[in-house]
């Protein structure tokens, strides 16, 4: 069942809190650095542009051992899963130096 819901506060760079739920939203299918590992605080800033303020539709598609809601999380058509996984697991590889 998809619910549009408001986000309240963005934790990390792939969950987050809403208005109408007592626990945090993990992205399904996304992992982001924690805060405090490198690339944790742009992780987050990029959701937080992202989700934070907005109506996002959350399906929840399983639960995880602290009870929180694992879902697929959508701006309007936009999936917010994908652009996450895209920009965070993915990132650029530094060049090497030529000798």
């Amino acid at each position: 069942m998809v619910r549009k819901e408001t986000v309240t506060r963005v934790i990390d760079g792939d969950t987050f809190l809403t208005a109408s739920r007592k626990r945090s939203v993990r992205l399904a299918n996304a992992s982001a650095p924690e805060k405090k590992e490198k690339g944790g605080a742009l992780a987050t800033k990029k959701l937080k542009a992202m989700i934070e303020g907005k109506k996002v539709s959350v399906e929840t598609v399983a639960r995880d051992k602290w009870g929180r809601a694992i879902a697929e999380v959508k701006v309007g058509r936009k999936s917010v899963n994908k652009s996450i996984k895209g920009r965070v697991q993915n990132p650029k590889k530094p060049r090497k130096k030529k000798k």
